[in-house]
């Protein structure tokens, strides 16, 4: 069905390029093809919607925390160490290093946009940053990657060859997760934090202020604050308990000196200082894991290479990655069960507006700018409409779905829910134009 819809488009627009009258025809094949990605990403969040859903009751908050959990902890570090570690080479980080640059430029480009729209719109407190955040952190993963794999799945896509057009276009894509990945981690991370002392939910409520200081002996789940764990304080007594162990640990070292505990001594600080910084996480280690073994011929060929002796263990990871996108789209979708209406309710309809706009139309125009500069200056590498077709992407797409989970792991994930679903929405209309308007850029 899919494969057909391609290749509908590409005859309509070859029978353009021949000058007949299917000019109208190739439009519509183009948006027909533009509107699936995201019906399948709609189809995927109502089957959520319906497991979490009362007469289901399979996906309840607990669980949707629980499978957020999942997919930051394995599937998506499974995903990137399987993609990025058999794509990428030395040559290839010499010649694909602006795709993370793009992303930082995306990232922070459309962050000063949701800055700017923040400060004409004045979201309600506490969701000033949180606006800035759903404007400026779009989705660089899974929607590309449904996208590409439409697009190159018949052999009369515009970008030439099928095997060649989805292996360069996941190669990309993947060179890029691990960008968005530390992003997620540290910047989105830190911006969801709920005010000092408070949770969302006590903020929209006015209920009274939880106490600052948690008790001594806390559960894991501080380190993922709910909305009734959501205030960054928490995390705090965690970190304090960890560095007085290690301190500890240190002082026995040191009371016995030997070489082995010299050299742990700075190995230990640096974790610490990674931990604390939030830059110790599965995804990222995952990435640099995935860079280390892949630029180094003899490792690569040993684990990440077809028939390589370990290639099970890659092989592992490539089934586990699988699950990563269905997983946190199921979540997303169990979010959605009480409806946008609540998550709406607190931001209001004018924020969730201008999040919309802002995220959908002026942050893609602000993209266009950044790849044609890049074009100029010659970054891009020439002849190669595929590595600019997935620039372009990286800046249309509507709002990050791993933006939703760590909302949901923050405290605020009935609204980012909602944001996710309305941008998701108009999101049909809009990435049909920007794609409408790349191919013709392009061919």
């Amino acid at each position: 069905m899919i494969g057909r819809s391609v290749l509908e488009m590409a005859v309509a627009v070859a029978e353009a390029a021949q000058g007949g009258g299917a000019a109208g025809q190739s439009v519509l094949a183009m948006l027909r093809y533009a509107v699936l990605p995201i019906a399948k990403v709609f189809v995927v969040c109502f089957m959520g919607y319906l497991m979490a859903s009362k007469r289901v009751g399979v996906l309840n908050p607990s669980g949707r925390k629980l499978l957020n959990a999942l997919v930051f902890s394995l599937l998506l570090p499974c995903l990137i160490f399987a993609q990025l570690g058999r794509s990428i080479t030395i040559d290839k980080i010499l010649e694909w290093w602006f795709i993370p640059v793009n992303i930082v430029l995306g990232a922070v480009s459309a962050s000063l946009v949701g800055l700017i729209v923040a400060l004409i719109v004045r979201p309600p407190y506490p969701y000033f940053k949180f606006t800035i955040t759903h404007i400026g952190i779009g989705n660089i993963g899974n929607i590309p990657l449904v996208l590409i794999s439409a697009l190159c799945r018949d052999q009369l896509n515009p970008f030439g060859d099928s095997n060649k057009c989805t292996q360069d276009g996941n190669a990309y894509l993947s060179f890029g997760q691990w960008v968005g990945a530390i992003i997620v981690y540290t910047y989105v991370f830190k911006m969801l934090a709920p005010p000092p002392g408070q949770t969302f939910d006590s903020c929209d409520e006015e209920k009274e202020r939880l106490p600052i200081k948690a008790p001594n002996a806390m559960s894991g789940v501080a380190k993922y604050p709910s909305s009734a764990h959501g205030n960054t304080h928490e995390e705090e007594p965690l970190l304090s308990i960890e560095e007085e162990e290690e301190e500890e640990e240190e002082e026995e070292e040191q009371s016995v000196p030997s070489l082995g505990s010299k050299i742990m001594i700075p190995i230990k600080g640096m974790v610490r200082f990674l931990q604390k910084k939030q830059l110790l996480q599965p995804p990222i280690i995952a990435s640099v894991l995935a860079i280390t073994l892949g630029v180094v011929p003899f490792l690569k060929n040993l684990i990440l290479t077809d028939g390589a002796p370990l290639f099970f263990l890659t092989d592992s990871c490539l089934i586990l990655g699988e699950a990563m996108i269905p997983c946190i789209l199921l979540a997303v979708g169990g979010n959605l069960v009480d409806g946008p209406g609540e998550g709406s309710r607190r931001l209001g309809v004018r924020t969730t507006v201008a999040i919309i706009f802002a995220r959908l139309i002026l942050v893609p125009i602000a993209g266009i700018g950044i790849v044609s500069f890049a074009d100029k200056l010659g970054f891009i590498p020439k002849g190669d409409k595929m590595f600019k077709f997935v620039l372009l992407l990286q800046h249309s797409m509507p709002t990050s779905v791993l933006s939703g989970a760590v909302a949901n792991l923050r405290g605020c994930g009935k609204e980012s829910a909602a944001i996710l679903f309305w941008v998701h929405i108009f999101a049909v209309f809009s990435m049909a134009g920007w794609i409408i308007l790349y191919l013709t850029m392009l061919f």
